[in-house]
Order: C-alpha cells, then sequence, then structure tokens
C-alpha cells in the first residue's frame, strides 16, 4: 500500500516535470549571448518593451535601433561598450533611465544642467543665519523669519521622516501667518516621505494624481487610471493658513511629485519649473549582469496631464546675480511678499 502510493507519487512528479518541459518549449522567449550585440540586443528589447514615455519623448525606438545596431562591433572593451549603451539610452534624456555596472553609473541630468540653478546655499545661510539660529529635524532645516514667516527646507525624500518631528516643526510654527516649503534641489527619494509631509496639508483625503501600468509590450499599451489619493494625517496638521512651496529645476522625481501634490492641495508654487521624472522605475538585467533601471509606470496629475516634463509654477521668479550678491534670495522674498499681502 505504502510502496503503490510512492510510486503513484514519483510517476506524478515525473509527468508534471516532463508537462512543465514540453509548455516551456512553447514559450518564444528570446536569449541574448554575453557578447557586444548580445548585450545591445538584450537592452533594446528590455527599453522597447517596458519603457513608457516613448511617444511623449517624440523618440522613434525602431530608428534608434537600425542606427546603433550597425555600430556595435564584437571588439569593443567593456568600458566602449559602456559608453555605446549609454549613448543610445541618453536619446531618452530621461533621469530615470540608468545603466549600472561595478565601474560607472549612466545618467542623463540635462532635465536640471541646461538651465539656471535658482538655489545658493550661501544665499540661504543669510535666512537661516548661525548653526544655532535655526533648528534641524529628520533633516528638514527650519526657522521663523523675522516677518514671521515660517521657513522650512527639504533637500531630499532619501531619509525617513518621522512623524512626531512632523508634529514638532509644525507646533512650533503655530503662531506663524504663514508657510514657506523650500525643496529646490531636491532630486527625490522615497515616494512615501513625500506624502508623509503632504498630509499634513489637508484636512480630508485629497485626489492629487494618476498613475498607469504598462499591460503590453507595445509602446502604449498601459492599463486603466489609477487614482493617486493623500490620506490625512492623524498628527498636527497646517491647513488654515497659506502654503508657498520654491522649486527649480533640479526638483525631480518625488520632490517632483511632492510639487504635484501641493498643488492639488491649493499651495502656491513659486519658482522655476521643475525637472520632471514622474515615471516609477522598473529594473532589469543584460547578458552581462549590468543593471538598466527605466521609467516603466506614468504618473499623472489630478487633471491627467504628465508631469514628466516638469512642472510649471504659479509665479515664475529667477534668481538675479545682483540679489545673490547682496545676499537676497529673489524667490524667498517673493514667496514672503505673497504670504504677507492681501492679494
Amino acid at each position: 500500500m505504502v510502496q503503490r502510493c510512492n510510486t503513484w507519487r514519483h510517476t506524478h512528479i515525473v509527468t508534471l516535470l516532463l508537462s512543465l518541459m514540453l509548455l516551456s518549449s512553447c514559450v518564444d522567449v528570446e536569449e541574448y549571448d554575453n557578447s557586444a550585440s548580445g548585450n545591445f540586443e538584450a537592452l533594446w528589447h528590455i527599453m522597447d518593451e517596458n519603457y513608457c514615455f516613448f511617444t511623449e519623448k517624440g523618440v522613434d525606438w525602431d530608428a534608434i535601433h537600425d542606427e546603433y545596431a550597425a555600430q556595435v562591433k564584437s571588439s569593443m572593451s567593456r568600458s566602449q561598450l559602456f559608453e555605446f549603451l549609454a549613448g543610445m539610452l541618453f536619446t531618452l534624456r530621461d533621469g530615470h533611465v540608468n545603466l549600472s555596472t561595478s565601474f560607472d553609473y549612466s545618467r542623463s541630468w540635462s532635465w536640471k544642467e541646461d538651465y539656471p540653478e535658482n538655489f545658493s546655499h550661501s544665499v540661504q545661510r543669510k535666512y537661516l543665519g548661525n548653526s544655532t539660529d535655526y533648528k534641524i529635524s529628520s533633516g528638514i532645516y527650519y526657522k521663523i523669519l523675522d516677518d514671521n514667516i515660517a521657513y522650512m527646507y527639504i533637500g531630499s525624500f532619501d531619509d525617513e521622516i518621522g512623524s512626531g518631528n512632523l508634529d514638532e516643526i509644525l507646533m512650533y510654527f503655530a503662531s506663524c501667518n504663514g508657510l514657506i516649503i523650500d525643496v529646490r534641489s531636491n532630486g527625490g527619494g522615497k515616494l512615501t516621505e513625500a506624502q508623509k509631509v503632504a498630509a499634513r496639508f489637508i484636512s480630508k483625503d485629497t485626489l492629487v494624481g494618476y498613475m498607469r501600468h504598462k499591460v503590453g509590450k507595445g509602446h502604449d499599451d498601459l492599463g486603466d487610471w489609477e487614482e493617486t489619493v493623500i490620506k490625512t494625517s492623524s498628527g498636527i496638521r497646517w491647513t488654515e493658513k497659506p502654503v508657498c512651496v520654491l522649486t527649480n529645476r533640479s526638483v525631480y522625481s518625488s520632490a517632483n511629485e511632492f510639487v504635484k501634490y501641493m498643488k492639488a492641495i491649493g499651495a502656491t508654487t513659486i519658482g522655476d519649473t521643475t525637472g520632471g521624472g514622474s515615471g516609477m522605475p522598473y529594473s532589469n538585467e543584460l547578458p552581462n549582469g549590468w543593471s538598466i533601471r527605466m521609467s516603466a509606470c506614468p504618473m499623472y496629475d489630478k487633471d491627467k496631464q504628465c508631469t514628466e516634463f516638469g512642472i510649471e509654477p504659479d509665479i515664475k521668479v529667477d534668481m538675479s546675480d545682483e540679489s545673490m550678491a547682496q545676499g537676497i534670495d529673489d524667490i524667498i522674498e517673493t514667496a514672503r511678499y505673497e504670504l504677507t499681502t492681501d492679494n
């Protein structure tokens, strides 16, 4: 009885394995070898099937294939192959498209490098004062300016921002007439942290945008519109007084999303257009072990407009050389004027 049962189990497992082998042999999965041409073809196809902004970027990816396929050489060294593949990726001009190796990291920073910086740490120190004149909590620099306007600088969303820290900051600002949130040169980080801060500025759950997922290999094979809703925080909130958010071209990725959230909430944005970066990243690997990251899920604002190319400010302001020489930040000063003037 036991032997018969074991025999049946063995036969069943063998049959199952044979079925899986036959099934897998029917699936058309193209494999690429670890050669210059193999890695090129693998990278091109991974991007072709997963990248989500070909249409928005106006890039003919098939034409890019033909152009680069004619140039790939089997004699390429490791560094030459990297530069070659990075050059192909650069045609997308996307900061979320990166080829990672043990010796280099491809990047396109045209979203910020081709524009005025509109931020200066040395000028910012004129407003913050000496190290004992301002406070730091969860990486946020904050201070009450002399016109009773609250100022907080969030330079990154990389690290966790504690809920208790946000409570302390907002309690400290309780008597202020308005609040400036400066996210200039914030290159992003964790989306959850951007959402955590935005949740302190709403009194009810708020629709702030949409996301779509790739559902097929076609460039425009995108799924249904999925709502992005910020849920209100149970901690201390700032909902009764005005808020200005300061931006420049170096605001990217989750910081770009934060600006999108705050605009949807009703904050006034001041400065320059943000850098964009509204695609949720996806990663894969080439035959040689190099890692490729790309934008795979596009995100949109509450009006279903793509924010990949940046978000325009409500009030456009550039920092002038003359003002900076005097230690004046034109963008901060515009925000102070907006918050202290009955417009």
